[in-house]
């Protein structure tokens, strides 16, 4: 006997795995301390549409647990209310996930990173948000010997 297209049998669909340009689930920042520990510990840059704050080195974990591992960098993603209603943060989240997914490769395996939107990234295309991401990686990455800066007197 045919099934009936509004039958439940007919609309399942089963998900075999998520599409390649999704940031996998263990590359995210979950909990408020690993964002805390990236904002408060790590390197800062400012662009004009984010910031991105960056840990180079994971932090342990105190409790007798087990400590995540260093399976590959993680990133996590700020957008408040001062970007937009929920629409406009959530398209900016989308964006900004699309853009970090393509850059990870770029961070060492120890590595959190958070990108906080500013207002600025609402009316932001994602070329936009895309350069200022490359910019704001190039200067958080750049190794702080390798060019000394000079001290004011």
């Amino acid at each position: 006997m045919p099934v009936a297209p509004s039958s439940p049998a007919a609309g399942a669909r089963v998900a075999t795995s998520s599409p390649p340009e999704v940031l996998p689930a263990q590359a995210r920042l979950r909990r408020r301390p690993e964002f805390t520990a990236v904002v408060r510990s790590g390197r800062r840059a400012g662009r004009p549409t984010l910031v991105l704050h960056y840990l180079p080195e994971r932090p342990v974990a105190r409790s007798g647990g087990p400590s995540d591992p260093a399976d590959g960098p993680r990133a996590g993603f700020v957008v408040g209310r001062s970007v937009g209603n929920s629409v406009c943060r959530h398209r900016v989240t989308r964006q900004l996930r699309h853009l970090v997914a393509a850059q990870l490769h770029r961070l060492p395996p120890t590595a959190d990173l958070v990108v906080r939107a500013r207002p600025e990234a609402a009316a932001a295309g994602s070329a936009l948000l895309g350069r200022d991401l490359d910019a704001g990686l190039d200067r958080v990455l750049r190794d702080r010997s390798a060019a000394p800066r000079a001290r004011r007197s």
